[in-house]
């Protein structure tokens, strides 16, 4: 495997060690997401924890990979661990995140304390995402000048703006003059599509279950986590307990970021 400093190509550290946190904690994405989508949360702590936060493989500026299964990812993330020098963390992942927290605490359970996992469960989705890659594959990035050019091409794949708006954070300007063309994506969107069966299956099952303790925070009005997988969850964390945040969706750190980070803050500091 390659080393995990090529593979997470930027990491940060947001704050020093508060002398109320015994531990870091790290912070994981979603997908077509970067480190960057948490940051209004990572602000919030800041003063309480000693964060980090990671761009998954695949996304933001960490390296594109051929295998993009929970356990790569999760391999990834032990690997980067150690080169950190991080012998236990909190972690604190949102939908993709999520799942590769949940995924790295299951196969390493003595590195995790404390696991948050935002608006996703450890079960197999049915897909969801086509649409996205119908936008992203309408773009022509040689005929593209701006990203409002994109942003038309890709409005009749998916018409809500705010979703739109968040993918084309993806979008970026070269900075080499000899590019034949201006605009590039950082996401690996070959990689990713053809290999999206690997992050939307469910957790391992082969593990012992993580027997710390698991918050799992839900977005009211999202159907990402349901009563039906309350038996999976349990079965795999079985001291998980739920808050939900009420009128949110899926984005809901974003929608509710003081009320989000408010829960977190007291989930990792009692006991």
């Amino acid at each position: 495997m390659e080393s995990a400093r090529t593979i997470f190509h930027r990491s940060w550290l947001t704050s020093s060690l508060h002398s109320g946190a015994s531990r870091p904690i790290v912070f994981v994405h979603g997908l077509f997401g970067s480190l960057e989508n948490l940051g209004m949360i990572t602000r919030l702590l800041k003063d309480d924890f000693h964060i980090y936060a990671i761009d998954l493989p695949n996304h933001g500026r960490s390296m594109h990979t051929a295998d993009t299964s929970l356990e790569a990812m999760a391999e990834a993330m032990r690997c980067w661990m150690d080169e950190n020098n991080l012998a236990e963390v909190d972690l604190l992942g949102h939908s993709l995140g999520g799942k590769v927290c949940m995924e790295f605490a299951l196969r390493y359970p003595d590195r995790v304390n404390r696991l948050i996992v935002a608006d996703i469960a450890p079960v197999t989705y049915p897909r969801r995402h086509d649409d996205v890659f119908g936008a992203f594959r309408a773009v022509d990035l040689g005929e593209v000048n701006s990203r409002a050019d994109a942003d038309k091409l890709m409005a009749p794949h998916v018409p809500l703006v705010s979703t739109r708006s968040f993918l084309l954070n993806n979008l970026k300007k070269t900075t080499d003059k000899d590019a034949s063309n201006a605009w590039h994506w950082r996401l690996n969107i070959d990689g990713l599509e053809r290999n999206y069966h690997q992050f939307i299956q469910g957790n391992t099952t082969t593990c012992q279950p993580f027997e710390n303790p698991v918050l799992f925070i839900k977005g009211e009005n999202s159907d990402y986590i349901l009563p039906s997988h309350q038996e999976a969850i349990l079965a795999l964390f079985p001291n998980a307990g739920v808050k939900v945040i009420s009128d949110t969706e899926h984005w809901l750190h974003a929608e509710k970021p003081d009320v989000f980070a408010s829960i977190v803050r007291r989930f990792l500091l009692q006991g």
